[in-house]
């Protein structure tokens, strides 16, 4: 029986792309004047949901802690991106990339993440007390991760998946990579970490407007719908205090002090309350894609599954009519544009950053991602062309039901597509 198992193939081909991958960018610094140590954090992400929050030690020799962040992780809460102790601990958490080696042997595995992050500000004063913390667990779980540790004495620790250095510069700047395997030429690439480095060159301060304009410099701003920095974080190690700025605005900041709002307990609070009305923030929240809308992700899912089910079922029809069928050329253009178009789907589905960069997308790591950016062109020179033959089709009845059917459906399916990508932005750059 082909079919049924055909169909089974399919299914369980389609259905990975149910899962996403996360590409998010993040920059930070520490700068440390005698006594005074400031850790600035920005958070680079896609997600419309910052918040912050505050948690109580409980418990003799825990300690409470605020932490900002806006992936939510189920029973856990939010997922914690930055935060500071009590103690005056602060941390930052950013992506990197680290080849993958062998996990660490007798350690502890880091089984819930998010409990993990926290706990260490919990438990944790200083950051040789976070290597030791650390040191006991197998870290190289985070290998898509790099973490920033700064205690009140201006002492700052590096945790990579498989190294941690601590440092005592007067300042330190951060981003995507790991120090330890990345050479400064390499990076220097980074625009967000250059500029930080620039600015640290002519001047070095520790109060609140300097370290706004440092923010400001390394925070990200894209072009196509002007997403970037969802959140900055300015956190005051001496004097227990946290500044808030939302979405890369820099003229309006929200301060808490932490210790007092410990003494209201545990409590969280939606970032964008605190801000007042910010038109670009709400343009990305109502920006639909594949990651944030239910029925644009089935219909991925769905539309993968009939196009690669199009090129095996016409795939078998040209072995069966040896290719003597009417207008049997189109029948061959859809058993390779069908598989082109589930890998589309595929793209579409598992990499996010398409959506948020101009067209055509550039992966440097993919380069069949980048040529897959031009598929929205050729569908717009094609549809057409098929749309006059499918009427053809019908109309002379030279092919079978079923095949009619299904190059029907994958035309509408082509048109739905096709005002989608023009809803993205995949033909500004074209002029279309």
């Amino acid at each position: 029986m082909i079919w049924p198992n055909l169909l089974r193939f399919i299914f369980w081909i389609t259905i990975s792309l149910l899962a996403f991958g996360n590409v998010f960018a993040c920059s930070g610094y520490k700068i440390t004047i005698g006594n005074k140590t400031l850790l600035g954090s920005n958070e680079d992400a896609w997600r419309v949901t910052p918040r912050i929050w505050f948690e109580s030690g409980t418990g003799k020799g825990r300690y409470g802690a605020a932490f900002t962040g806006s992936r939510y992780d189920g029973e856990n809460g939010y997922a914690p991106q930055a935060g500071m102790n009590e103690m005056g601990l602060a941390f930052e958490r950013l992506a990197s990339y680290h080849p993958k080696s062998a996990p660490f042997t007798n350690r502890i595995a880091i089984t819930n993440p998010t409990r993990f992050l926290k706990d260490i500000l919990h438990t944790c004063k200083t950051v040789e007390e976070v290597k030791a913390y650390v040191g006991k667990y197998d870290h190289s779980y985070f290998i898509e991760d790099v973490f920033i540790y700064v205690d009140k004495s201006g002492k700052y620790l590096v945790v990579e998946p498989y190294s941690m250095t601590i440092g005592n510069e007067p300042t330190y700047v951060i981003s995507n990579f790991c120090p330890s395997i990345t050479s400064a030429p390499a990076a220097n690439q980074l625009e967000r970490y250059r500029n930080g480095v620039d600015y640290l060159k002519h001047k070095i301060d520790t109060t609140l407007e300097f370290c706004t304009s440092l923010s400001d410099t390394m925070h990200v701003c894209r072009d196509k719908i002007g997403d970037g920095t969802l959140l900055t974080t300015i956190w005051d190690l001496h004097d227990g205090l946290v500044n808030l700025y939302f979405y890369h605005q820099y003229h309006n900041t929200v301060q808490f002090n932490i210790k007092d709002e410990l003494k209201q307990g545990d409590h969280i609070i939606a970032i964008e309350t605190l801000f007042p009305y910010n038109p670009e923030f709400e343009k990305l929240r109502n920006y639909k894609t594949p990651k944030n809308n239910h029925f644009i992700r089935i219909f991925m899912v769905a539309a993968g599954g009939l196009f690669l089910f199009t090129s095996f079922f016409f795939l078998m029809l040209f072995f069966i009519k040896n290719g003597k069928t009417k207008y049997a050329y189109i029948q061959w253009l859809l058993i390779p544009l069908g598989l082109i178009l589930f890998y589309y789907m595929y793209v579409l589905s598992t990499k996010i950053n398409v959506f948020y960069f101009s067209a055509p997308y550039n992966d440097p790591s993919n380069v069949f991602v980048s040529l897959s950016s031009y598929l929205p062109v050729l569908m717009i020179l094609i549809i057409i062309p098929l749309c006059v033959i499918n009427y053809r089709l019908i109309q002379q009845q030279l092919w079978s039901t079923f095949a009619k059917v299904l190059f029907t459906l994958n035309i509408l399916v082509y048109i739905m597509l096709i005002g989608l990508f023009v809803y993205w932005g995949f033909y500004n750059v074209f002029h279309l």
